[in-house]
């Protein structure tokens, strides 16, 4: 076999490994380690030692000093921090009970406060799974008493989950900015309008749909709403303090006042305040947020040594090579290139999560983006939507088993997936709008920074 071949025959042992339930992470390094030893072989050691004089060896070193030393990535344990601090302060609750309460009036007013919620307590933890275990121990129950369908609820809450990879200040595009070498910043102004888009979006089908067939979403009964003195007095009390703290780490991003790292250690200890001020600051929850903080981070860097080091041998074994020579053979027009992109891109989220795509098959497309004349921030965001729906595609749809995780004989898993596929055609629509219109993604990090330059 040429080494061409061998580079392809390493991805597909992955895709393969990957589904048969191994971590990935040490997939990849087992693999990068050993297709490596074979790309950099230099013939039989001399003695037994001399076994690990090999290249990979080296570049495995150097990998993990190259994550360890990117200041990029420090913000990630600093916004894991913040969220699972906010998480732990019982603040979610009574966000959720203020925002139904204002939203009231509206058609489906228990959906829509749930997806507000997700939009928000999201944004401020970044972590998928947690936001929808937390919204299925809290929203779905609220919606299964108020005689709400069960896929419409539970689907309201796996979509609305997942926004928060995608609106700032989101972790996932942290990384991605580290994988593409793309300035983090652009990346956060580049997200701020497509991430409001497919929030508002999610909204509107939840309106229409509980205008069209009012016995999914029951109106409140009035006894049951406070009067509106209480209803202002929750939304001070739980909303405004969030929202504060988020829009000033957000703002001093986008404002050029920090950099994510510092932005995320002032939101990691404004998190550490509002817990303190809802009187839910205890030992016992901070040491359970800096564990899983810690375990988070600890995933997240070896997902880098272990990507780099694969990616590294992939491409010395000429893989990159073929897969950019196919593109190049059929004469793509960038739109051609694009759609092909992100279809590859969903498809792979029917069996991957965002983090194995992200890392492992966005860097083959990226050093296409000049052949094609593609901006790399408009991939990005292209790729940021698209990977919403790793979350939301079966049959490894991760919200989903989230959901079905703590709400257990409640619901199948089957309506959990019927309730997913409008959200799903959704996000392709706001994909499709993006496209028409790039400015969605691209005029507010042209505003803020100046138009981009190559």
């Amino acid at each position: 076999m040429t080494d061409p071949q061998i580079a392809i025959m390493m991805l597909s042992l992955f895709i393969v490994l990957v589904l048969l339930g191994f971590p990935i992470a040490f997939t990849l390094l087992a693999m990068g380690v050993g297709f490596g030893y074979y790309a950099y072989y230099q013939g039989l050691p001399d003695s037994f030692a001399g076994i690990f004089d090999n290249n990979i060896f080296y570049l495995l070193n150097q990998n993990t000093y190259s994550v360890m030393e990117n200041d990029t990535l420090v913000a990630i344990p600093l916004f894991l921090f913040m969220g699972y601090v906010v998480e732990r302060a019982n603040i979610v609750d009574r966000l959720f009970f203020s925002l139904y309460m204002a939203a009231r009036n509206l058609p489906g007013s228990l959906a829509i406060a749930a997806l507000l919620t997700c939009a928000v307590f999201s944004t401020a933890s970044g972590i998928v799974g947690a936001v929808v275990t937390l919204m299925g121990l809290l929203a779905y129950p609220a919606m299964a008493n108020a005689n709400y369908d069960k896929s419409f609820a539970s689907g309201v809450i796996c979509a609305g989950g997942t926004l928060g990879i995608l609106i700032p200040p989101s972790i996932m595009l942290i990384v991605y900015a580290a994988i593409a070498e793309l300035s983090p910043l652009r990346l956060y102004a580049a997200a701020v309008f497509p991430g409001l888009l497919l929030a508002g979006l999610y909204i509107v089908y939840v309106m229409i749909r509980a205008m069209l067939n009012p016995s999914i979403a029951p109106k409140p009964r009035q006894e049951d709403i406070p009067p509106p003195s209480k209803i202002y007095l929750d939304l001070l009390i739980s909303f405004v303090p969030l929202t504060i703290l988020i829009m000033l780490v957000l703002g001093s991003i986008l404002g050029g006042l920090a950099t994510p790292a510092e932005a995320a250690a002032m939101g990691a200890l404004g998190g550490l305040v509002l817990a303190a001020i809802y009187r839910s600051l205890t030992w016992q929850k901070v040491k359970e947020s800096v564990f899983l903080t810690a375990k988070a981070t600890a995933m997240v860097c070896w997902l880098f040594v272990g990507s780099w080091t694969f990616a590294s041998v992939f491409s010395f074994l000429g893989g990159h090579d073929v897969i950019e020579h196919w593109f190049l053979a059929m004469n793509l027009e960038p739109w051609q290139f694009l759609i092909l992109a992100q279809l590859i891109i969903f498809l792979l989220g029917w069996p991957l999560e965002w983090s194995e795509i992200l890392i492992i098959f966005v860097p083959i497309f990226l050093p296409m983006l000049d052949t094609f004349g593609v901006n790399p921030y408009f991939f990005a965001m292209l790729v940021a939507l698209n990977l919403q729906t790793s979350f939301l595609t079966p049959p490894m749809a991760m919200s989903a088993y989230y959901l079905k995780g703590v709400l257990k004989n409640k619901i199948e898993l089957m309506e959990i997936f019927r309730g997913l596929m409008p959200y799903l055609g959704i996000v392709i629509f706001c994909m499709v709008l993006m496209y028409q219109f790039p400015g969605i993604a691209l005029w507010f990090p042209d505003y803020l920074f100046g138009e981009y330059i190559p």
